[in-house]
């Protein structure tokens, strides 16, 4: 599995995520050397939707209004229905995914979280999957919308619900390992330029 070291993602949630599409994504980035910060408008902890109940709770890492897209190079967002939800009313949090897309840096989403893509205008003519429910939605925004386990465009990886998740760890792994790689290739204007 290709190592992440020196790899900061940024996890973006409100109350009621789903449990496992946090959990279990953020523990394989840490074991491949990421540094996973988890930003939510929350302070203190977020608690996990699982189950058809509450489940656990998450510590946050850093308020949302302290967080610069900037200052990561891969995002990663869990759904549920309760958080996606409640994230694309919250325009810092929209515009912080507009910026990821922006500044062409890779971007996780699984489930209900391709929702707060539509909000952030970052999937028009983008393949993706997502929670079949919301495929209309994501149609309408200008999506190409597959029924796939993972899908992958461009740096943007999705997937549509929780049994899908050993599939989307290795593609974001996979993806986001391709964004540490970038980081190091040589600026060839500057080389162009003697600089």
């Amino acid at each position: 599995m290709p190592r992440l070291s020196g790899l900061k993602v940024a996890v973006i949630v409100e109350q009621g995520f789903e449990q496992s599409e946090l959990i279990e994504p953020r523990k394989a980035l840490e074991a491949a050397g990421a540094q996973v910060d988890v930003i939510s408008p929350v302070e203190g902890t977020v608690t996990a939707w699982r189950d058809e109940q509450w489940g656990d709770q998450v510590a946050v890492d850093l308020p949302l209004t302290q967080a610069h897209p900037r200052e990561y190079d891969a995002l990663l967002l869990a759904g549920g229905l309760i958080n996606p939800d409640r994230l694309r009313t919250n325009e810092r949090a929209v515009q912080f995914i507009r910026t990821f897309n922006t500044l062409r840096r890779p971007i996780a989403a699984i489930c209900h979280a391709c929702s707060m893509l539509i909000e952030a205008d970052v999937v028009r003519g983008k393949r993706l999957t997502s929670a079949p429910s919301i495929k209309t939605d994501l149609r309408n925004a200008g999506a190409i919308w597959i029924d796939s386990e993972v899908v992958e465009d461009r740096g943007l990886v999705t997937a549509r619900r929780p049994t899908d998740i050993p599939a989307f760890i290795h593609k974001m792994i996979e993806v986001f390992a391709n964004a540490v790689g970038a980081r190091f290739l040589p600026d060839t204007q500057s080389v162009q330029r003697g600089a």
